[in-house]
């Protein structure tokens, strides 16, 4: 059996309070229900975390409406580190997280009443279609725009993540690795300028060559409809060399630290990753355990050093409360979960 993406799981964000962060993506964006909360060490990402096991404390929420999660990461063991530069438009990695929103102007006006530091009035991309640019509590950017799906009902007009501005050093490079890889092989727009709709952002004002790609075909497995469409948008700024927003850093300090996607079929996976000359550099074996979750995971590197994660779930809990969790392994891994049984998952929701 071939792999299968069924879309972005989670953004990995690294921050300096996982209870604080986690209190502010549920009141701003609506990510109010933890998938796992669990405290533990970092045993098998020693590439990327100075050579040695980190302790860390990780909540991985989600929204009901759709999309995909915040997995919310603090360091216990030292102490967080934020960028020693600020980061511009086309830095290498991740940039800029995509928030979906069933009403643009609606979020807007939520996040302007609630005092959210906007970067930006509604303005349009280069597809016309309206978005805006805000800062979470510890300076990343965030883009709401208009979703194209939806699954569930939540508290806010936005739902999850779903998609990823990132900046890269060749474009043709990385669009075959995120079309290959990842599915992502139909450009929706390929443009470069000064674009009006970056001039309010750090890095704005230089030439932009932007290209948002979207998949031609629906994801499919267990939580295809609650994850649904993503997007990529790859740019490469032009008059100034990009800096890697993770140099001299590790992996969990703070910012975007991973995007991670739903699969199906590790081994296949490591196969195609291997062959087109993305191989896995940390793999878990066979199986992680945070407790309430369990599965196994994998992370690539795109071609600027960017880490893409790769979750397949076994087991995750519905209702904690009744100790109800679900064994993903002996279901048709196409098929994605009945709608109900997704749904219960707001009996978890956390209220303030």
């Amino acid at each position: 059996m071939a792999y299968i993406i069924s879309g972005i799981q989670q953004v990995g964000i690294g921050n300096p309070n996982v209870h604080e962060s986690f209190k502010w993506y549920r009141q701003h964006f609506g990510m109010d229900i933890p998938i796992f909360e669990e405290a533990a060490e970092a045993n098998l990402m020693l590439p990327y975390t100075g050579g040695k096991p980190q302790q860390r404390h990780a909540i991985l929420a989600i929204n009901l409406k759709g999309g995909g999660g915040f997995e919310i990461w603090q360091y216990t063991s030292r102490k967080p580190e934020p960028c020693s530069f600020e980061i511009q438009l086309g830095d290498l990695g991740f940039n800029i997280a995509k928030m979906k929103s069933d009403d643009v102007k609606a979020s807007f006006q939520f996040l302007k009443s609630k005092k959210v530091k906007l970067l930006s009035d509604i303005v349009k991309d280069p597809a016309g279609n309206e978005h805006f640019f805000l800062k979470d509590l510890h300076g990343n950017i965030f883009e709401v725009v208009k979703g194209e799906d939806w699954f569930g009902k939540g508290l806010q007009h936005t739902g999850g993540p779903s998609g990823m501005t990132i900046g890269v050093s060749d474009i043709e490079r990385s669009k075959k690795f995120y079309s290959e890889i990842l599915g992502y092989d139909t450009v929706v727009y390929d443009k470069e300028s000064v674009f009006d709709d970056f001039k309010t952002i750090a890095g704005g004002e230089h030439k932009i060559r932007r290209v948002l790609l979207k998949h031609s075909k629906a994801r499919q497995g267990s939580f295809s409809k609650l994850l649904g469409a993503s997007s990529i948008e790859l740019i490469k700024v032009n008059g100034r060399a990009p800096r890697k927003i993770f140099e001299n850093r590790y992996w969990g300090d703070m910012g975007f630290i991973h995007l991670c996607y739903d699969i199906k079929n590790m081994q296949a996976l490591k196969k195609k990753c291997a062959e087109t000359g993305y191989p896995f550099t940390v793999e878990s074996n066979p199986d992680f355990d945070m407790g309430e979750a369990a599965g196994q995971f994998a992370y690539i590197e795109d071609p600027d050093g960017a880490l893409i994660e790769f979750v397949e779930t076994h087991k995750i809990p519905i209702l904690k409360k009744m100790g109800w969790y679900l064994d993903l392994r002996k279901r048709d891994p196409k098929k994605t979960l009945p709608n109900w049984m997704l749904k219960a998952l707001k009996l978890n929701r956390v209220k303030d």
